[in-house]
Protein backbone atom coordinates (compact mmCIF):
# COMPACT_ATOMS: atom_id res chain seq x y z
CA UNK A 1 0.00 0.00 0.00
CA UNK A 2 2.84 2.37 0.88
CA UNK A 3 4.49 1.64 -2.47
CA UNK A 4 1.23 2.34 -4.29
CA UNK A 5 0.76 5.58 -2.39
CA UNK A 6 4.34 6.64 -3.03
CA UNK A 7 3.99 5.91 -6.75
CA UNK A 8 0.70 7.82 -6.90
CA UNK A 9 2.24 10.85 -5.23
CA UNK A 10 5.21 10.69 -7.60
CA UNK A 11 2.94 10.32 -10.64
CA UNK A 12 0.78 13.31 -9.79
CA UNK A 13 3.83 15.37 -8.83
CA UNK A 14 5.37 14.67 -12.24
CA UNK A 15 2.22 15.52 -14.21
CA UNK A 16 2.59 19.34 -14.04
CA UNK A 17 6.28 19.04 -15.01
CA UNK A 18 5.43 16.76 -17.95
CA UNK A 19 2.76 19.19 -19.14
CA UNK A 20 5.17 22.13 -18.85
CA UNK A 21 7.84 20.22 -20.76
CA UNK A 22 5.30 19.44 -23.46
CA UNK A 23 4.73 23.19 -23.83
CA UNK A 24 8.44 24.02 -24.14
CA UNK A 25 9.10 26.36 -27.05
CA UNK A 26 5.49 27.49 -27.45
CA UNK A 27 4.74 31.22 -27.42
CA UNK A 28 1.38 32.91 -26.92
CA UNK A 29 -0.35 34.39 -29.97
CA UNK A 30 -3.15 36.20 -28.09
CA UNK A 31 -3.05 38.32 -24.94
CA UNK A 32 -6.60 37.43 -23.85
CA UNK A 33 -7.58 41.10 -23.57
CA UNK A 34 -7.76 42.67 -27.03
CA UNK A 35 -6.92 42.01 -30.68
CA UNK A 36 -3.37 43.36 -30.54
CA UNK A 37 -1.33 41.42 -33.09
CA UNK A 38 -4.40 40.46 -35.12
CA UNK A 39 -6.09 42.13 -38.10
CA UNK A 40 -9.54 41.58 -39.59
CA UNK A 41 -12.83 43.05 -40.71
CA UNK A 42 -13.68 46.09 -38.57
CA UNK A 43 -16.41 45.15 -36.12
CA UNK A 44 -16.27 41.54 -37.25
CA UNK A 45 -14.19 40.30 -34.33
CA UNK A 46 -13.87 41.18 -30.66
CA UNK A 47 -12.71 39.72 -27.34
CA UNK A 48 -15.36 38.24 -25.06
CA UNK A 49 -14.60 36.43 -21.79
CA UNK A 50 -10.94 36.16 -22.74
CA UNK A 51 -11.61 34.65 -26.17
CA UNK A 52 -11.41 35.90 -29.76
CA UNK A 53 -15.06 35.99 -30.81
CA UNK A 54 -17.28 36.46 -33.84
CA UNK A 55 -21.01 35.90 -34.16
CA UNK A 56 -23.71 35.72 -36.81
CA UNK A 57 -27.28 36.38 -35.69
CA UNK A 58 -30.66 36.64 -37.38
CA UNK A 59 -30.55 40.43 -36.95
CA UNK A 60 -26.91 40.75 -38.05
CA UNK A 61 -26.08 37.73 -40.21
CA UNK A 62 -22.67 36.99 -41.67
CA UNK A 63 -23.27 37.03 -45.44
CA UNK A 64 -19.66 36.42 -46.59
CA UNK A 65 -16.85 34.60 -44.85
CA UNK A 66 -14.04 36.73 -43.45
CA UNK A 67 -10.87 36.09 -41.47
CA UNK A 68 -8.90 37.49 -38.57
CA UNK A 69 -5.19 37.27 -39.41
CA UNK A 70 -2.31 36.83 -36.97
CA UNK A 71 0.22 39.50 -37.96
CA UNK A 72 3.38 38.35 -36.18
CA UNK A 73 4.66 35.69 -38.59
CA UNK A 74 4.02 33.59 -41.69
CA UNK A 75 5.66 30.35 -40.60
CA UNK A 76 6.59 27.34 -42.70
CA UNK A 77 6.94 24.52 -40.15
CA UNK A 78 5.21 24.74 -36.78
CA UNK A 79 3.00 23.15 -34.17
CA UNK A 80 0.04 25.27 -33.06
CA UNK A 81 -2.39 24.62 -30.22
CA UNK A 82 -5.60 26.41 -29.31
CA UNK A 83 -9.02 25.96 -27.78
CA UNK A 84 -12.21 26.60 -29.72
CA UNK A 85 -15.92 26.63 -29.02
CA UNK A 86 -18.60 26.83 -31.70
CA UNK A 87 -22.21 27.37 -30.66
CA UNK A 88 -25.15 27.03 -33.03
CA UNK A 89 -26.41 24.04 -35.01
CA UNK A 90 -24.66 23.74 -38.37
CA UNK A 91 -22.14 26.49 -37.66
CA UNK A 92 -18.80 26.29 -39.48
CA UNK A 93 -15.36 27.83 -38.96
CA UNK A 94 -11.71 26.90 -39.16
CA UNK A 95 -8.08 27.80 -38.74
CA UNK A 96 -6.25 28.88 -41.89
CA UNK A 97 -2.52 28.14 -42.05
CA UNK A 98 0.19 28.26 -44.69
CA UNK A 99 -2.25 30.60 -46.39
CA UNK A 100 -2.19 33.86 -48.33
CA UNK A 101 -4.26 37.00 -47.96
CA UNK A 102 -6.98 37.76 -50.47
CA UNK A 103 -9.04 40.98 -50.88
CA UNK A 104 -11.96 41.78 -48.56
CA UNK A 105 -10.49 39.93 -45.56
CA UNK A 106 -10.45 36.64 -47.45
CA UNK A 107 -7.67 34.03 -47.51
CA UNK A 108 -6.57 30.99 -49.51
CA UNK A 109 -4.68 27.93 -48.28
CA UNK A 110 -4.99 25.04 -45.85
CA UNK A 111 -7.74 25.03 -43.25
CA UNK A 112 -8.09 22.91 -40.13
CA UNK A 113 -11.87 22.61 -40.28
CA UNK A 114 -14.35 23.23 -37.46
CA UNK A 115 -18.08 22.55 -37.54
CA UNK A 116 -20.97 22.18 -35.13
CA UNK A 117 -22.12 19.18 -37.12
CA UNK A 118 -21.11 15.65 -38.16
CA UNK A 119 -19.00 16.10 -41.30
CA UNK A 120 -16.12 18.58 -41.32
CA UNK A 121 -14.54 18.90 -37.87
CA UNK A 122 -11.01 17.49 -37.89
CA UNK A 123 -10.74 17.47 -41.69
CA UNK A 124 -8.09 19.28 -43.72
CA UNK A 125 -9.79 21.63 -46.17
CA UNK A 126 -8.45 23.73 -49.03
CA UNK A 127 -10.59 26.01 -51.18
CA UNK A 128 -9.74 24.46 -54.55
CA UNK A 129 -9.53 20.85 -53.39
CA UNK A 130 -12.19 20.97 -50.65
CA UNK A 131 -11.53 17.91 -48.47
CA UNK A 132 -7.78 17.33 -48.88
CA UNK A 133 -8.08 14.54 -46.32
CA UNK A 134 -11.18 13.66 -44.32
CA UNK A 135 -11.44 12.72 -40.67
CA UNK A 136 -10.28 9.16 -40.01
CA UNK A 137 -7.96 8.96 -43.03
CA UNK A 138 -4.24 9.13 -43.77
CA UNK A 139 -3.25 10.25 -47.27
CA UNK A 140 -0.15 10.57 -49.39
CA UNK A 141 -0.54 12.96 -52.33
CA UNK A 142 2.11 12.73 -55.05
CA UNK A 143 3.52 15.64 -57.06
CA UNK A 144 1.07 14.92 -59.89
CA UNK A 145 -1.89 15.03 -57.49
CA UNK A 146 -2.37 11.27 -57.30
CA UNK A 147 -3.71 10.30 -53.87
CA UNK A 148 -3.17 7.09 -51.91
CA UNK A 149 -5.41 6.88 -48.89
CA UNK A 150 -6.07 4.51 -46.02
CA UNK A 151 -8.63 4.66 -43.23
CA UNK A 152 -7.25 4.37 -39.69
CA UNK A 153 -10.44 5.03 -37.70
CA UNK A 154 -14.19 5.47 -38.06
CA UNK A 155 -15.11 9.12 -38.75
CA UNK A 156 -18.25 8.64 -36.63
CA UNK A 157 -16.24 7.29 -33.70
CA UNK A 158 -13.75 10.15 -33.95
CA UNK A 159 -16.64 12.62 -33.96
CA UNK A 160 -17.53 11.39 -30.46
CA UNK A 161 -14.26 12.90 -29.20
CA UNK A 162 -15.53 16.37 -30.13
CA UNK A 163 -17.52 18.26 -27.49
CA UNK A 164 -20.54 20.00 -28.98
CA UNK A 165 -21.17 23.61 -27.88
CA UNK A 166 -18.18 23.36 -25.54
CA UNK A 167 -14.44 23.98 -25.51
CA UNK A 168 -12.17 21.63 -27.47
CA UNK A 169 -8.38 21.46 -27.77
CA UNK A 170 -7.10 21.56 -31.35
CA UNK A 171 -3.51 20.89 -32.47
CA UNK A 172 -2.18 21.58 -35.96
CA UNK A 173 1.23 20.16 -36.87
CA UNK A 174 2.74 21.22 -40.21
CA UNK A 175 6.28 19.95 -40.74
CA UNK A 176 7.60 19.74 -44.28
CA UNK A 177 4.97 18.10 -46.46
CA UNK A 178 3.35 16.30 -43.52
CA UNK A 179 0.29 17.73 -41.76
CA UNK A 180 -1.50 16.24 -38.76
CA UNK A 181 -4.67 17.48 -37.04
CA UNK A 182 -5.60 16.44 -33.50
CA UNK A 183 -8.61 17.28 -31.36
CA UNK A 184 -8.63 16.61 -27.62
CA UNK A 185 -5.45 14.58 -28.07
CA UNK A 186 -6.90 12.31 -30.77
CA UNK A 187 -5.42 12.15 -34.28
CA UNK A 188 -8.18 13.18 -36.70
CA UNK A 189 -6.37 13.09 -40.04
CA UNK A 190 -2.92 13.03 -41.57
CA UNK A 191 -1.54 13.89 -45.00
CA UNK A 192 1.80 13.93 -46.77
CA UNK A 193 0.98 16.56 -49.39
CA UNK A 194 3.54 16.82 -52.19
CA UNK A 195 1.12 18.08 -54.85
CA UNK A 196 3.17 20.38 -57.10
CA UNK A 197 0.16 22.55 -57.95
CA UNK A 198 -1.76 22.88 -54.70
CA UNK A 199 0.47 22.12 -51.71
CA UNK A 200 1.31 25.10 -49.46
CA UNK A 201 4.68 25.56 -47.76
CA UNK A 202 4.37 28.75 -45.68
CA UNK A 203 1.98 31.61 -45.03
CA UNK A 204 -0.38 33.41 -42.73
CA UNK A 205 -2.43 31.98 -39.88
CA UNK A 206 -6.02 33.18 -39.51
CA UNK A 207 -9.35 32.23 -37.92
CA UNK A 208 -12.58 32.14 -39.90
CA UNK A 209 -16.09 33.51 -39.59
CA UNK A 210 -18.35 31.55 -41.94
CA UNK A 211 -21.80 32.51 -43.30
CA UNK A 212 -24.74 30.25 -42.57
CA UNK A 213 -27.17 29.73 -39.69
CA UNK A 214 -26.84 31.81 -36.51
CA UNK A 215 -23.67 30.83 -34.67
CA UNK A 216 -20.87 32.03 -32.41
CA UNK A 217 -17.23 31.00 -32.76
CA UNK A 218 -14.58 31.58 -30.09
CA UNK A 219 -10.84 30.90 -29.86
CA UNK A 220 -8.54 31.14 -26.84
CA UNK A 221 -5.18 29.93 -25.49
CA UNK A 222 -3.64 30.21 -28.97
CA UNK A 223 0.05 29.34 -28.91
CA UNK A 224 2.64 28.26 -31.45
CA UNK A 225 6.04 26.63 -31.67
CA UNK A 226 7.70 27.79 -34.89
CA UNK A 227 10.17 25.20 -36.20
CA UNK A 228 11.00 26.84 -39.54
CA UNK A 229 10.27 30.45 -40.44
CA UNK A 230 10.81 30.24 -44.20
Amino acid sequence: MKRVLAFSLFFFAVLPWAHAADEDGFVSMFNGKDLTGWEGKPGGWWVEDGAITSESTQDKPCVKHHYLVWKDAEPADFVMRFKYRIIGEGGNSGLQFRSERRPDYDTWGYQADIENGPQWTGCLFQHDRLGVVMRGFKSVIAEDGTKKEEQFASPKELQKVVKQNDWNDYEVSAIGSKIELRINGQLMCEVDDRDAKWSCHKGIIAVQMHPGPPMKIQFKDLRIKVLKKE
